[in-house]
C-alpha cells in the first residue's frame, strides 16, 4: 500500500470529534482519506508516543487478535497426563512468536561449541529397541555434538553461571536421530506453553538489556519466586554444576522421558544420560569470574584444543530403562521434566561411547548452522507424553526454519543426513537439491508411485501404540504438583562444600535483586526444602526468617531416597588426570633437571605442562641450555591452570620471589583452592597454608604428589567457608 492509498480499515473507521465521542457523517468519504493520509504521514512521530506503546497494568491476557486466555499455564492435552494436541491455537501462537524473537541466532542456546566424532554401541540393545544404530557393536555412527550456555548472546563469556546446553545429531543409516538435553537431567517448568515466560524472565531485563548472561536479577528471580516447579532445576542451576571446569568434565541428560521399542513392538520409558570419561569438575566462583574477563573462550578453547592435542573427549551412553507397568509405583511421575529417576532406584546402565575427535573445518558452516531437533528420532524411538517435549517437538524445527531461512535446512552439509532422502517436498528459500522427477506428488504412475511407504516390518517408522483417553481439557496432572521433595534430595546429597557453594550462589544471586519482596519469596520457597539452606541464605541477605519458616515440615524421601551421591560432583574422591593443564614458573637459572623430571612425569600422566616465564621467548637454565616459554605471567594467570609447580634454581627462584605477577599467580592457584608444588629452595614461593595441596620436596616428590592432589580436583579443606554458610 502506498503512503496515499489508506487501508478499508481507516476509510471505515468511525471518527472521533476530540471528546472521545465517534460520528458517522453522511458523505465522510473525501475527509477520512484526508485525515487517513495525514495519519500514516504522522506515523513517524505518533511512534514515539504513548498511543504507540503498549502497557500490561491492569489489562487482561489475550491471544495476538484480543482472544482472552483463561489458561497460560498447560498446553491443551488428551486426559491430564495425555499428549498435547494440535489444535491448541494458543500454544501455537505463543511458541510460534517466541520462535521467531531474535535473528539470526538462535533465542536460546546461542553461544555454542561443537565437534564431530563417532558413537558405537557396546553391544546389542535388541531386547529394548530395533534403532539400527544401537544393534551392532562393529559399527560407528558419525555424530554432531554442540555445547553450550542458555540465556547469553552469542559474544557472551563462556564461564558465566548457567545451565549448558548438550545436543547430540546421531547420523544413522535410518536417518538423524537428535538427543537434545542439558547438563541436568531436569528442566525449569513442566509445561511447554511456559518456556517463552521462562526464557523472558531469565534474558536481560527489557527496558535496558542487563545483565548479560547472568540470571543475577530481579525479572528471573522474581518468575522463581512464584513458580515453585522451577526450584529443582535452580538448585542445579546454583551448585557447582551451574560452573563447569570444562565441557568434557560435565554429564549429559536427555532430560525427558522417551521410550524405546523393539521389533516386536514392546515398549519401554528410558532416559537418556551422558557420563563423560574425564570425570566430573568444576571452577570455584571467584575462578569462574575472573575467567569471564581473562579468557570468555574459556570452554570453546578448551575443547579445542583438546581435540587438536590428541586428547579426545569420551562419554559413555547410560540408559535408565522403566517397564511400562513399573511406572505408576514411583511416588512422583516419570513424565514431569521437573523430576529425576534417583540412579539409587534405576541404575543408569552404561551401553555405548562417543568420541568426539575432529574440530569443525568452519564455525559458521558447521556449530552455527547445525540444527537440533527432540522431533528428530527413528525406528525404535519414540515420544512420551511429557507435555514439555510434546511442545519442543514443534518448537525447534519452527525455530530453525525461521533462523536458517525457510524449510530447506535439512539439506545444509552440518544438518544432512547419511541416508538417502526421497520425497515430494519441493521448492522454498534456499533449495539445493535438484528434483528431477516428473510426479511431485503420491500415488502417482508417472514415477511408478515412487517414493512409496516402507512397511514397518521393513524399516518403516511407525508410532508407538499408547491407549489414550481422557477429556481435552487445560490441566495440569495432579502428580505434576509437589515441587519440593526432589531438591530437598538433591541438597541432602551434597558434600558440605557444595552446600556452602549453593547458599553462597543464592546469596549472590538474590544480592542483586532490587526488591526485597522477590528475594522474600525465593528464601519462602527455600524454607520448604531445608531449614539450614534457607537459613544460610537469609543470613547471608540480612533477613530474618520466621519461627513458623524454620520449623516447616519438609518433604520425605523420593520412594525411598533419602541421599544419592550420584548427584554430587564430589563424592567420588578421586578422578581423572589426563588432559589437565599445569603451570610451570621459571626464570633465567631455572633447574634443567627439576624441569626434564616434572615435564616428563606430566606427561606420562596426560597432563599438559606448560612454561611461563616473566618474558616470552627462551629461558636460559642453570646449565647454559635454553627452552622456550610457552607464555608470560601477565598474560596466563592462574585462572587458565589446574595446578602451579614452581622448579628449583637459586637465581630463578630469587627473580620469582620479587615478581608481583608471579607472586599473584602462586596466591590466586591457591585461593581457588589447586594443588601448588615447590621443588627444593622454591619453597620460599609457598603460601602460608599448610594442606595435602602443597607439596614440598625432590622433583620426584613433588611430581607424584601433584598427580594426586589432581585426582582429588580441589583442596577443599583449604575453602574459607562464609560465618553464615558455615552456621548452616
Amino acid at each position: 500500500m502506498s503512503e496515499k492509498e489508506p487501508s478499508n480499515t481507516m476509510l471505515n473507521a468511525p471518527l472521533s470529534d476530540g471528546r472521545g465521542e465517534e460520528h458517522n457523517h453522511a458523505d465522510p468519504a473525501p475527509c477520512r482519506q484526508s485525515e487517513a493520509a495525514d495519519s500514516i504521514r504522522d506515523s513517524a512521530k505518533l511512534a514515539d508516543t504513548a498511543a504507540f506503546r503498549s502497557y500490561a497494568d491492569g489489562h487482561a491476557l489475550t491471544t495476538d487478535l484480543g482472544v482472552r486466555i483463561s489458561d497460560n499455564q498447560n498446553t491443551l492435552r488428551a486426559g491430564q497426563r495425555g499428549p498435547s494436541l494440535m489444535q491448541d491455537f494458543l500454544f501455537l501462537e505463543k511458541m510460534a512468536h517466541f520462535d521467531q524473537e531474535r535473528i539470526p541466532e538462535r533465542v536460546v542456546h546461542a553461544r555454542g561449541s561443537g565437534a564431530h566424532g563417532v558413537f558405537r554401541v557396546y553391544r546389542s540393545l535388541s531386547e529394548w529397541t530395533k534403532a539400527g544404530f544401537l544393534q551392532d557393536p562393529e559399527e560407528e555412527t558419525p555424530v554432531f555434538v554442540r555445547f553450550s550456555t542458555v540465556q547469553g548472546f552469542r559474544g557472551s563469556p563462556d564461564t558465566v553461571r548457567d545451565i549448558r546446553g548438550w545436543a547430540t545429531k546421531f547420523y544413522t543409516k535410518e536417518g538423524n536421530f537428535d538427543l537434545v538435553g542439558n547438563n541436568t537431567p531436569v528442566f525449569f517448568i513442566q509445561d511447554a506453553i511456559k518456556f517463552p515466560d521462562f526464557v523472558h524472565a531469565v534474558k536481560p531485563e527489557p527496558r535496558n538489556e542487563i545483565p548479560q548472561g547472568q540470571s543475577a536479577h530481579d525479572s528471573f528471580w522474581d518468575y522463581v519466586s512464584l513458580q515453585p516447579e522451577t526450584l529443582h532445576n535452580v538448585m542445579w542451576a546454583m551448585s557447582d554444576r551451574g560452573i563447569p571446569r570444562s565441557y568434557r568434565m560435565m554429564e549429559g541428560f536427555g532430560i525427558h522421558t522417551y521410550r524405546l521399542v523393539n521389533a516386536r513392538g514392546e515398549s519401554r520409558f528410558v532416559r537418556f544420560h551422558w557420563k563423560p570419561a574425564a570425570g566430573l569438575r568444576s571452577l570455584v566462583w571467584d575462578e569462574a569470574q575472573l575467567l569471564t574477563g581473562r579468557d570468555p573462550d574459556f570452554h570453546r578453547r578448551d575443547l579445542w584444543e583438546a581435540i587438536e592435542a590428541g586428547d579426545y573427549p569420551e562419554y559413555e551412553l547410560g540408559l535408565q530403562i522403566i517397564p511400562e507397568d513399573e511406572a505408576a509405583l514411583f511416588d512422583f511421575d516419570i513424565l514431569d521434566p521437573t523430576k529425576l529417576i534417583p540412579e539409587a532406584l534405576v541404575p543408569v546402565q552404561l551401553v555405548g561411547r562417543m568420541t568426539l575427535n575432529r574440530n569443525p573445518d568452519n564455525f559458521f558452516a558447521e556449530t552455527e548452522q547445525a540444527a537440533f531437533c527432540p522431533a528428530n528420532i527413528v525406528p525404535g524411538i519414540d515420544f512420551s507424553e511429557d507435555p514439555l517435549l510434546q511442545g519442543r517437538i514443534f518448537s525447534y524445527s519452527d525455530t530453525q526454519r525461521h533462523r536458517l531461512g525457510g524449510p530447506n535446512f535439512t539439506e545444509l552439509p552440518i544438518n544432512r543426513p547419511i541416508c538417502p532422502v526421497h520425497n515430494h517436498r519441493r521448492d522454498g528459500q534456499h533449495r539445493l537439491r535438484i528434483d528431477a522427477d516428473e510426479a511431485n506428488y503420491e500415488p502417482n504412475t508417472l514415477s511408478g508411485n515412487w517414493p512409496r511407504e516402507t512397511p514397518p516390518a521393513a524399516g518403516g517408522f511407525s508410532s508407538c501404540a499408547v491407549r489414550l483417553e481422557g477429556v481435552s481439557q487445560r490441566l495440569r496432572s495432579p502428580s505434576f504438583a509437589e515441587h519440593y521433595a526432589h531438591p530437598r534430595l538433591f541438597w541432602l546429597s551434597q558434600t558440605e562444600p557444595e552446600k556452602r557453594h549453593i547458599i553462597g550462589a543464592f546469596s549472590f544471586e538474590l544480592g542483586k535483586v532490587r526488591r526485597t519482596a522477590i528475594r522474600e519469596r525465593v528464601l519462602d520457597l527455600l524454607a520448604n526444602v531445608d531449614s539450614d539452606l534457607a537459613r544460610g541464605v537469609a543470613s547471608n541477605l540480612g533477613i530474618e526468617l520466621t519461627e513458623e519458616q524454620l520449623s516447616r515440615p519438609v518433604p520425605g524421601a523420593v520412594s525411598g531416597v533419602v541421599e544419592d551421591a550420584s548427584l554430587s560432583l564430589y563424592a567420588r574422591s578421586e578422578r581423572e588426570v589426563r588432559s589437565l593443564r599445569v603451570s610451570l614458573l621459571a626464570a633465567d637459572g631455572v633447574s634443567a633437571r627439576t624441569l626434564k623430571i616434572l615435564c616428563s612425569r606430566l606427561r606420562r600422566a596426560g597432563v599438559h605442562p606448560a612454561i611461563l616465564a616473566p618474558h616470552s621467548g627462551p629461558v636460559t637454565m642453570d646449565d647454559g641450555r635454553t627452552v622456550q616459554a610457552d607464555g608470560d605471567f601477565s598474560g596466563n594467570p592462574s585462572v587458565l591452570f589446574d595446578a602451579v609447580l614452581v622448579p628449583d634454581g637459586e637465581k630463578s627462584t630469587a627473580v620469582l620471589a620479587a615478581d608481583a605477577d608471579a607472586r599473584e599467580h602462586v596466591a590466586l592457584a591457591c585461593r581457588h583452592l589447586k594443588a601448588l608444588g615447590f621443588v627444593g629452595e622454591a619453597e620460599c614461593m609457598a603460601p602460608a597454608v599448610d594442606d595435602d595441596g602443597i607439596i614440598r620436596g625432590t622433583a620426584e616428590e613433588v611430581a607424584e604428589g601433584l598427580l594426586k592432589a589432581l585426582a582429588k580436583h580441589r583442596i577443599w579443606t583449604r575453602e574459607r567457608p562464609r560465618t553464615s554458610a558455615a552456621r548452616a
